[in-house]
């Protein structure tokens, strides 16, 4: 059952003070831009709220692939994706200026920025966006009440909150961010391009750690519009002054750290501005509440490093926004025991799971020293080479493995 349509449309507001929709997003980021797109092609009116009418450039995901890449395609997104974003099919994986393996299997690089716009671009009508700030929540079991500082009112059945890591909201709610592990990893992002002007002599790259002291997970080289994309992906100390010397002589900090990318790199210089990003491992607990749901990072954080991130932000959207909500709308009522399905429906628990499990995993097997985990990162690393070179001699064997075991 949805709101009647002789209420206004989130479409013609400009001088409404009340704005009526089926279902209201708060969080225009990619997994509130992504779930508006998938509710509103799906014909429910939804208002996606946020304060900014373009995303601004910040650091977070700028890599799409693997089976990502089949929910972008599943949702209806990847023509999309694939028309604003920097394909690449090869990934070169080395480790002490060794070759380990190479990835094969399309991906693309694009800015956070431009990940966001594609989403946005996908509604079928622009003016769903309202450009405004929540300033406050008022849940029911029937309607919500949300306060804008426009002083506008906006009306929904639905509440999706989609707001990241930012929890003011939520904490009016009562909802409360648990820590599960303070500062996990250390992200640091930058665009970097050979001194003489040449390409490089790969696609793509990934260099892993040399030395459980030094926190390095794997430095990941890759293709966007702009050049060839890095994102570092530690797990150390964000006060430790190496930090600071990676913002400041990136180039330097980058190759005393990783001596085997030397023979890949050359001589190099960082392009732009040095980002970084600290990452608390994090989920909410007073959250099953009527009438409001969340989605993405505003229910569970992620560590960039194991990149599951995306996945479990596409799966919350696919779930809540193909399955869950066209059923609740299509009943009265919005009351927790509806919200609590979303919440328990097996897909969403298990990429939650696997989520937590990746991150602990990167971690002790980047970090740890002792001798259990040091002989698992040897076994991890030789078990990629033989099977390397077995397809090597063999071209094509491991793919007909794969398909045999999933047939």
């Amino acid at each position: 059952m949805t709101t009647d349509r002789a209420v206004t449309e989130p479409g013609g507001i400009a001088g409404t003070a009340t704005i009526v929709a089926d279902i209201a997003i708060v969080g225009g980021g990619l997994a509130g831009s992504l779930a508006a797109a998938v509710l509103a092609r799906a014909g429910h009116r939804v208002a996606l709220v946020d304060k900014r009418a373009v995303h601004p450039d910040e650091f977070r995901v700028e890599k799409i692939g693997g089976q990502q890449l089949e929910m972008f395609r599943k949702l209806g997104f990847l023509d999309a994706l694939a028309n604003v974003a920097c394909r690449y099919d090869q990934v070169l994986n080395i480790r002490e200026g060794k070759v380990v393996d190479v990835s094969i299997g399309r991906a693309y690089g694009l800015p956070y920025a431009n990940l966001v716009a594609m989403a946005r671009s996908q509604l079928p009508d622009p003016s769903s966006l309202i450009v405004d700030e929540v300033t406050a929540i008022s849940c029911s079991d029937d309607v919500q009440h949300i306060e804008l500082a426009s002083g506008k009112r906006l009306d929904a059945r639905l509440v999706v909150l989609a707001t990241g890591m930012a929890s003011a909201l939520g904490y009016k709610l009562g909802i409360r961010r648990r820590v599960l592990a303070e500062r996990h990893s250390v992200s640091f992002g930058f665009t970097i391009a050979r001194k003489d002007g040449a390409p490089f002599d790969f696609e793509a790259l990934t260099c892993y750690g040399e030395r459980t002291a030094d926190g390095i997970d794997y430095l990941s080289l890759f293709p966007v519009p702009s050049g060839m994309r890095a994102n570092l992906f530690m797990f150390r100390d964000p006060t430790d002054p190496i930090m600071r010397e990676l913002r400041r002589e990136p180039e330097a900090t980058v190759l005393r750290l990783l001596p085997g990318l030397w023979p890949y790199l050359g001589d190099f210089r960082v392009t732009d501005k040095v980002q970084n990003w600290v990452m608390d491992l994090t989920m909410v607990e007073g959250h099953l509440q009527p009438g409001i749901v969340l989605i993405g990072d505003a229910f569970q954080t992620n560590c960039p490093a194991a990149g599951t991130g995306v996945a479990r932000l596409l799966v919350d959207v696919d779930r809540l926004c193909t399955e869950y909500a066209p059923r609740w709308l299509a009943s009265a009522g919005m009351g927790s025991e509806k919200i609590s399905q979303f919440y328990s429906d097996p897909d969403k628990v298990a990429a939650d799971q696997q989520s937590l499990k990746m991150a602990r995993f990167r971690e002790a097997l980047t970090s740890r020293s002792d001798i259990g985990w040091d002989v698992r990162r040897r076994l991890h690393f030789l078990r990629r080479s033989l099977t390397h070179r077995v397809d090597q001699m063999n071209p094509g064997w491991l793919g007909r493995v794969r398909g045999a075991l999933r047939a």
